[in-house]
Formats: structure tokens, sequence, C-alpha cells
């Protein structure tokens, strides 16, 4: 009996030394535990100067992929075209432009050739009450946040059908799931393009290309920063005390990153991703109170 317990406890550690051998040496390879297989594809990132659409673009280059950064500001983006050149020694091209026009679109379309993965973002509209939005409000919020995402899908889809296999991930909101008053233009323009995805994706998944989105709560970016600044003139409060009463609002108890935000946008990218399929990924640290 005492012979068969000595052969089970070695045959334990055996296996937890072949365990701990078989990561140590994923990390000496690589530095990670899981190859995302995205190595030398290209993405297209929009609105990547700063931000979650950064965040991304980090990420993704740090699997070793080559990116198109987008923005409309140029010095903005060329700086973090080149953190990201020296970071992860990828290739990067910028092209500045507005991507929620169609000059814009027009313009980023024709700077690039093979696009493998597209990451849809642009900024939110500004927040409000029901009474203050217009219909050029709401035509400005669904040129950029619906419309100029289902034109990039369009144009660059049909190719990666082609190929047999793409990548596309839509950074929307929370509140897709669960809408937030003061941003109606947001709710109203990013759940039109959740309901259009819903559909696409389906259709475009028997060729291999994947289409999903993002959904962000509160992220320590330049959004957050406007938004805490709003609550700080409307009830004149400190910027500390609008931050720190919305972080209470978060089971998390704080704000995401921008590169916690660009790990999922990664993996949905991956060669590990492509059972996923018209998803909407809550990013929020458990701030939507959601049973599904």
């Amino acid at each position: 009996m005492i012979g068969l317990w000595l052969e089970w406890v070695k045959s334990w550690v055996f296996y937890w030394q072949w365990s701990l051998q078989e990561c140590y040496e994923a990390i000496e390879i690589g530095g990670n535990l899981m190859d995302l297989g995205i190595k030398g594809k290209t993405a297209l990132v929009c609105a990547s100067s700063k931000g979650l659409g950064l965040g991304c673009a980090e990420a993704l280059a740090e699997a070793g992929v080559n990116l198109v950064l987008n923005a409309r500001g140029a010095e903005a983006l060329e700086a973090a075209a080149e953190r990201i050149r020296l970071d992860y020694g990828v290739e990067v091209t910028t092209i500045a432009a507005d991507i929620a026009t169609e000059a814009g679109q027009k313009a980023v379309l024709d700077g690039v050739s093979q696009i493998d993965i597209l990451v849809n973002n642009a900024g939110g509209p500004p927040p409000g009450m029901w009474h203050d939005w217009d219909r050029e409000d709401f035509i400005k919020a669904l040129d950029a946040n619906m419309l100029a995402p289902i034109a990039m899908i369009k144009a660059l889809v049909p190719a990666m059908m082609e190929r047999g296999w793409g990548r596309v991930v839509n950074i929307t909101s929370q509140s897709v799931r669960a809408p937030i008053g003061v941003l109606g233009l947001s709710n109203s323009a990013r759940t039109g393009l959740t309901g259009y995805v819903a559909g696409t994706s389906r259709q475009v998944a028997g060729k291999g290309v994947t289409i999903n989105n993002l959904l962000p709560g509160i992220h320590a970016t330049d959004r957050a920063d406007a938004l805490d600044g709003n609550v700080v003139k409307q009830r004149n409060i400190t910027l500390e005390d609008a931050r720190a009463e919305r972080a209470a609002t978060i089971p998390a108890g704080r704000y995401g990153t921008r590169q916690e935000f660009g790990a999922a946008c990664a993996f949905l990218c991956s060669q590990h991703a492509g059972f996923i399929v018209g998803q909407n990924l809550l990013l929020d640290g458990g701030a939507t109170n959601l049973t599904m």
C-alpha cells in the first residue's frame, strides 16, 4: 500500500515539474503564455493616437501585428506611432484623417493595401439631456459611431472573406446594454451599429471572418475626463471627488486601463477567437448589473 502511495506521489511530482518547465520555456521564448497566432498580420486601428484605440494598437503590436494607425491629429498620431515602433519593432503607418467623414474614410482606404484586422473606433458624442439635441446632433452621432464603422466593414471585409480569414472589432459602449440617460446620442448610434453587426457577423462567419463588439465602461481616458469634468461643472465639486464617486459605483472599485482593454481586443483578433461571432463583450468592472 505504501509502495502505491509513493508511486502516486512521484507521478504528481513529475507532472508538476513538467508543467512548470513548460511555463518557464514559454516565458523564455516570448514572454507570454499564449501565442495569439497573428504575428505578421496587418491591422487598421481607427482613432488610435490615444485612449482605448491606442491600447488596442499597443496590444496588437505586442502580438507582432503591423499597424495602420488613424486619428485626426497628425502630431499626436505620429508620436504614438513612433513609441510603438520603438517598443515593439513592428511596421507602423499613419494616416491622419477624420474617419467619421466620407473624405476621411477615402483617405484611409486609399492609404492601405491588405488589412487582416479592423478595429473600428471613434470619439463619443457629447453628453446632454433629451431636449438638448436636434436632428443635426443625431446625424453627427450616427456618422461617427454607426455609419463610419459600417462603411469600413463594407470596404474591407469582402477581401478578408476572399482570403478566408479576418477579424473586426468595434469599440462601442456599455450603454448599448444599459442606456445612460445623459448619453442619448451615443445610446442611439451605437445600438444601431450593434444591430447591424448582429446580422452581418453571422453572414460572414462561414468565410473565416469574425465581427464582435467591445463595450467599455469607464476607463482612465480623455473621454472619462470629459464626462467627469461635466459632473464637476454641474455639481460644483472637485475632479477628484467626481472620480471617487464614479469609481465607487464600479464593483471593481476603480477605472479600467487602456492596457486591459487592449488585451481583450487583441484576444478577439487572435486565432483563438474564431468561434466568437457577433458578441458584445462588456469591460466595465461589473458596473452593468445584468444576468446575461
